[in-house]
């Protein structure tokens, strides 16, 4: 959900046309009007579950849209209702135009370095996908290496992972198809640009892990499934693969056949010296370790770890010396060392734990670098090895810092910093001088002094106060005039929601609209216990404390009666169905994307299973009661009016397939909920999000943000 934790974060022609000349059918109903919205069968299904029964009258938009007819037709007149609804909402290519030219600056990745070589992604601007480049040695001539625009006519076709070998000779690399979770793993000689003929298929959820002798590499994969983008993702294994070989060659490293729920990621330590493989069973952080000498001959994996209790998080070596970060003993989390060589019960403390959630480390040159999260965002600290700390780690200003990956012996890293309307800078760091300078500086097509950002807390039904950001410009702040506002929400899998750029999201601000984001219990911000209290048992919280910020930026005046518009994605999309049933008075639109809306089945789909322990599992009575009180597609309120309703997602979208938003769209568009309308957006070669090209990127926000600002009152001008 979002990112995958364990291997896991928006009209010339019509702007001239009188309202009612361009009003779409979805407009129409507004003021009394009815959408024809596209027959969906109905059927006579009915479950009984620990005595309840349950209908579900659309299962069968659970089959693929690729290979059933019924659904593939249902589908494309859904889409071409909603595409003559959305091209006809004023303002709608106004805000288009103005997102592209927001995204249309250059934008760096972080810089990785192998041998004298530095690898990095640079898209000019408006690039369907991210080319690759490379220098030979920081202030070399840049070189293009892979140009994945080249793929696929449409764009479709995306880089996804990739890793230089230690030397920097050869270049692993993961090619990922419409938007799909599969990855296929190529190599790439740098020196002459050919591409290697060793290929390895059906990778999933896997790190890109390069022995220490840049002569092979260990990644995770599944057997060929039967239904590539349904089928329930059972039996990780991990293999070794040596360069020249065939895939049939390659060495299995570990597999765990009697409990094929497990899944598994392999680690080298930045010497080449340790293997490490993680397996854990869901996406709650915890783990069990196995470690092995890559230097001793046969490869010979023991257990280091023991027990899928805890949370590590390998971020260095020294010898044998391993650090972690873990949560034993420590909800707020630790660093901890352990010898490769002994037992981690002889664990020794290197950094206690803090009222501060520490989010991450590496070690760089001969020290660690830490960040703990503070308020939702990014302190980073530089401590030696003993613990003992040295200094703050100088930050260009308030906000989120990524990145800090590096080695031991080197004291190079580097870093981006964003903020909510600054866009990702680079910057290098030398752990040995404390000194920081610029490698990459976007070009802003925007004033970021034009807009406030205000830190704030409110109560939740039980009183637990909840953070929240506000963003607004700061005209619209000193004249306290109440203005359409855009809620934004995640709440789970301990995924905490940091200061980030969103060119998507500036657009929304320009035309005077706010945006706010929710720090809802669930997430990682604060802590173990923090996540607890919005997982299982408690998700109701997550709920409760949105439904709550809704509430509170009415009684502040942020905005209007009518005026407030919410979003999600994923676990996102599911909050948001889920507070829509519950108090559909609140909001004036809803904008649930690729979310998991019903909570009976979800655990039956490719990546579902990893999802029970934030939500439990529809097989245990005690959590399938839980499940079937909030399932957004279970609890649709017949007689109810409900806002104006987007629900997005894509046809291959195989970590929360589409069937959760076809179904419940279908029950949607089927039940009394008043004249607003309830519309169904499929993107089509496109999946969870990871991979989508620019334009379509483009397209879906200026979707969205149109619809939005059309039932929140949010009037879209020409862009500045």
């Amino acid at each position: 959900m979002r990112a995958f934790r364990l291997l896991l974060a928006s009209l010339v022609l019509l702007a001239a046309a009188s309202p009612a000349a361009a009003e779409p059918d979805a407009v129409a109903a507004d003021r009394g009007g009815a959408l024809r919205y596209p027959v969906a069968k109905r059927t006579d299904l009915v479950e009984e579950h620990f005595g309840i029964k349950v209908a579900d009258p659309y299962r069968w938009l659970e089959n693929d849209v690729r290979t059933d007819p019924a659904v593939r037709d249902w589908v494309a007149r859904e889409n071409a209702l909603t595409r003559r609804s959305l091209d006809a909402l004023p303002g709608r290519e106004i805000l288009r135009k103005r997102i592209e030219a927001l995204f249309s600056h250059g934008r760096f990745t972080l810089p990785r370095k192998a041998g004298k070589r530095y690898f990095y992604g640079y898209n000019s601007g408006l690039e369907r996908q991210t080319p690759l480049y490379v220098r030979e040695g920081l202030n070399g001539a840049q070189r293009l290496v892979i140009d994945p625009n080249s793929w696929a006519e449409d764009g479709g076709v995306a880089l996804a992972e990739w890793a230089p070998s230690p030397d920097g000779r050869r270049l692993l690399y993961a090619v990922q198809e419409a938007g799909s979770d599969w990855r296929t793993l190529k190599i790439l000689d740098v020196d002459s640009g050919k591409v290697l003929d060793d290929r390895i298929e059906w990778v999933k959820f896997s790190q890109l892990a390069w022995d220490g002798r840049s002569e092979g590499f260990f990644y995770a994969r599944f057997a060929a499934p039967q239904e590539a983008y349904r089928s329930e993702n059972l039996g990780q294994q991990i293999f070794y693969h040596r360069l020249g070989q065939a895939q049939a060659q390659d060495v299995l490293v570990y597999a765990t056949p009697d409990r094929p729920k497990l899944g598994h990621m392999a680690q080298v330590t930045g010497d080449g010296r340790w293997l490490l493989v993680s397996s854990f069973e869901g996406t709650d952080p915890r783990r069990e370790f196995r470690v092995a000498e890559l230097t001793g001959g046969r490869l010979k994996l023991r257990a280091l770890v023991r027990g899928i209790a805890n949370d590590w998080r390998l971020i260095g070596s020294r010898g044998s010396t391993l650090y972690f970060i873990t949560d034993l003993n420590a909800p707020h989390r630790r660093v901890v060392a352990i010898d490769a060589r002994h037992r981690w019960r002889d664990l020794r403390e290197v950094v206690p734990e803090r009222k501060d959630s520490l989010a991450g480390g590496a070690l760089v040159g001969n020290r660690l670098i830490l960040a703990y999260a503070t308020d939702a965002q990014t302190v980073a600290e530089l401590v030696e090895l003993d613990g003992r700390r040295v200094s703050d780690v100088p930050l260009p200003g308030v906000g989120t810092a990524a990145g800090f990956s590096g080695r031991d012996g080197d004291p190079e890293t580097f870093f981006s910093f964003s903020g909510f309307v600054s866009p990702a800078s680079i910057y290098r760091f030398d752990t040995a001088t404390m000194r920081y300078d610029l490698f990459a500086r976007p070009e802003l097509p925007f004033d970021p002094e034009q807009f406030g950002i205000e830190q704030v807390s409110y109560p939740s039904k039980d009183g637990t106060l909840i953070p929240m950001t506000i963003i607004r410009k700061k005209a619209l702040a000193l004249s306290k005039t109440p203005a359409p506002t855009i809620l934004y929400g995640y709440g789970g899998f301990n995924i905490s929601l940091t200061p980030g750029y969103s060119a998507t999201r500036l657009a929304w601000l320009e035309q005077g609209g706010v945006y706010a984001v929710a720090n809802l219990r669930g997430g990682g911000e604060y802590g173990r216990a923090w996540y607890d209290a919005g997982r299982a048992a408690n998700k109701q919280n997550v709920f409760d404390d949105f439904i709550a910020a809704g509430e509170w930026l009415k009684a502040q005046g942020y905005t209007s009666r009518d005026g407030l518009a919410i979003e999600g994605r994923s676990n996102g999309g599911l909050l948001v169905g889920a507070v829509v049933n519950q108090r559909p008075d609140l909001f004036a639109a809803a904008l649930p994307a690729v979310g998991v809306m019903d909570m009976l089945r979800f655990d039956r789909f490719t990546a579902g299973r990893y999802w029970i322990e934030d939500y439990g599992s529809p097989d245990r009575e005690a959590d399938f009661r839980l499940l079937r009180a909030y399932s957004p597609y279970h609890n649709i309120r017949e007689g109810q009016d409900y806002p104006a309703i987007l629900v997005s997602t894509a046809d291959t979208d195989d970590r929360v397939v589409p069937a959760h938003s076809f179904k419940y769209a279908a029950a949607l568009q089927a039940a009394n909920l008043g004249p607003k309308p309830r519309l169904l957006r499929v993107d089509t070669r496109a999946g969870h999000g990871s991979g989508k090209p620019i334009d379509k990127l483009i397209e879906e926000y200026a979707d969205s943000y149109a619809f939005a600002a059309y039932h929140t009152g949010l009037k879209i001008r020409a862009a500045p």
